[in-house]
């Protein structure tokens, strides 16, 4: 297995600085050297160069940073695009969700049809006209989807279509807005929110979840952020929200991706240092990232 790992230091989807450090902060924490004992062929990218920004102007109902933030995503999807083409498996490092755009993007722009699990506290199902932010990481699931897409993806291109909403499914959910729910329900997305895995378990949640995302597809992407974890256990998140997966959960749902042997591409985002502790989430992130792409428990 030959893997790219491509870092996207971004803030600027986020009202709170310091997500732009995550690449770094996993990096440090050990992914080259656990890919390389798993016996993967690890070829670092680098970066997407990001725009410094100290100080903005207010931007009333509309998305902020969003030229900056365009100018990333198209650079991210074609690094995505290339590295598909070349035969790697992309895993991308945030960052700030808004990455999304840019890593599906150059995804669908090689394999055309694929599901996602989104896992995440969050659903990032705004639009421009529902957000009461502006943030764009509260975004990038509508516009992946076609909905409100127009200012979030502008360098899309008609052959290139939208992910299909019904091959989509959010894991671990817990914090949606009013509005954002309404466009989910009318979405056809499946939600199996922190309440279904209590309900049912993480394997069997699961294991539907991989069936949905899988059904006529080409295999999906994972699009994981961290802050899916309760931050008793992975402090260092850009929007910590209570009530969250423990590690083994998400360390079984990570298992359970990788027996499934569909991934198609990962990106882990949200890692936020300067909230951390010792740089346990990123360890957490580096440990999860190794679980989706194949390391097992090995019992003696």
């Amino acid at each position: 297995m030959k893997v790219d790992i491509i870092g996207v230091p971004i803030d600027l989807g986020a009202n709170r600085r310091g997500v732009d450090m995550g690449p770094s902060a996993i990096r440090y924490a050990g992914l080259r050297r656990e890919l390389m004992a798993m016996g993967i062929e690890y070829r670092d990218k680098g970066n997407i160069a990001v725009d410094v920004i100290e100080y903005e102007e207010p931007q009333p109902r509309r998305a902020r940073h969003i030229d900056q933030i365009n100018e990333v995503n198209k650079s991210l999807a074609d690094q995505v695009k290339r590295s598909l083409e070349d035969g790697a498996f992309p895993i991308v490092l945030g960052g700030d969700h808004s990455i999304a755009v840019g890593t599906l993007y150059g995804v669908q722009s090689v394999l055309r049809n694929v599901g996602v699990l989104w896992i995440d506290a969050h659903t990032d199902f705004n639009t421009l006209e529902t957000t009461m932010t502006g943030n764009v990481h509260g975004m990038p699931l509508a516009a992946l989807t076609g909905i409100g897409a127009k200012e979030i993806i502008p360098f899309k291109t008609d052959d290139v279509p939208y992910i299909d909403p019904e091959k989509v499914v959010i894991i671990g959910a817990r914090s949606i807005d009013e509005e954002e729910a309404v466009l989910l329900r009318k979405s056809g997305v499946t939600i199996f929110t922190i309440r279904d895995i209590d309900m049912y378990g993480m394997r069997s949640v699961m294991e539907e979840a991989i069936k949905l995302v899988s059904d006529g597809t080409v295999g999906y992407h994972v699009s994981f952020d961290m802050d899916v974890l309760n931050p008793s256990e992975a402090p260092g998140v850009g929007t910590p929200i209570y009530g969250g997966l423990t590690y083994r959960e998400a360390l079984l749902a990570a298992d359970i991706i990788a027996n499934d042997n569909k991934i198609r591409s990962l990106e882990l985002v949200e890692v936020n240092p300067m909230l951390d502790k010792q740089n346990q989430t990123a360890e957490m992130a580096v440990s999860l990232i190794c679980a989706m792409v194949g390391r097992k428990i090995i019992y003696y």
